[in-house]
């Protein structure tokens, strides 16, 4: 992932080489719980329309078909709800989070005046070029790998990866923290997005910005931030979209 490692040791150089090396640093493995996982698991299936908005998760279930035992289970969706990825209803129990277009454009809203504020922020600190810009450029570049195996949840987790990577260089933890929590939510919708309108499509929307804000043009980014965002967003039914999906995976 993104948290910094140590720098490679080379031997025999003393430590104060060390210290003044500008190279690679390994990324070291994050620990994953069987939580962790339960999760991930959960956003993939959602992502990838296995799971659908408003479908109830029932937990002994969803154990079972991980191969874990429902406590890890149970611990995920009570995170996941916390996030307002699932919700939890009397007589009803838990279900994914019903996705309608209105929906859709309360997250637009939220997530455009984040991101916005992000690249201007990061334009004016001049972290937009140079080894600035690598996480970007890796999330494009797994996105397009994604998009060629045809994963919707591959694409959809890159799109996040690119989108948080945006937020972080603006510098502002506030914005980012307030941005990481809807992520788990934004990869579920990027996902669903892929079943309406071309993955390679989502590629080159990214790429298009990403060439923008390295350019710098404050004008030409938030344009193309808000064409990204709002107008191809706000062009697609994801009312329908699930209705689709739905009418696929049930039928017989």
């Amino acid at each position: 992932m993104t948290d910094t490692g140590e720098q490679v040791r080379t031997a025999g150089t003393a430590p104060e080489e060390r210290a003044k090396s500008s190279g690679p640093d390994w990324q070291p493995l994050q620990p994953q719980t069987l939580v962790d996982h339960a999760i991930e698991a959960i956003i993939a299936g959602a992502a990838a329309g296995l799971i659908l908005p408003g479908d109830r998760i029932v937990e002994v279930d969803l154990a079972r078909k991980l191969g874990v035992s429902r406590v890890p289970v149970r611990e995920a969706l009570r995170l996941l709800e916390s996030q307002g990825v699932v919700v939890s209803e009397p007589y009803k129990g838990i279900r994914l989070r019903p996705v309608t277009n209105e929906r859709v454009s309360d997250l637009i809203e939220a997530r455009i005046a984040l991101e916005a504020s992000a690249v201007v922020r990061a334009v004016a600190a001049g972290r937009n070029r140079g080894s600035h810009l690598d996480e970007l450029r890796a999330a494009v570049a797994e996105m397009e790998l994604m998009a060629a195996r045809g994963s919707a949840y591959g694409v959809a987790v890159a799109d996040t990866g690119f989108h948080r990577a945006l937020c972080r260089l603006g510098g502002n933890s506030v914005t980012f923290d307030l941005w990481e929590t809807l992520a788990p939510q934004c990869t579920i919708i990027f996902g669903l997005a892929t079943f309406g309108k071309p993955m390679a499509g989502v590629v080159e929307e990214h790429v298009d910005l990403l060439a923008a804000f390295e350019a710098g043009d404050i004008a030409v980014i938030t344009r193309t931030l808000d064409e990204h965002i709002t107008v191809m967003n706000h062009a697609m039914d994801y009312e329908a979209i699930v209705a689709q999906r739905r009418k696929e995976r049930d039928l017989p």
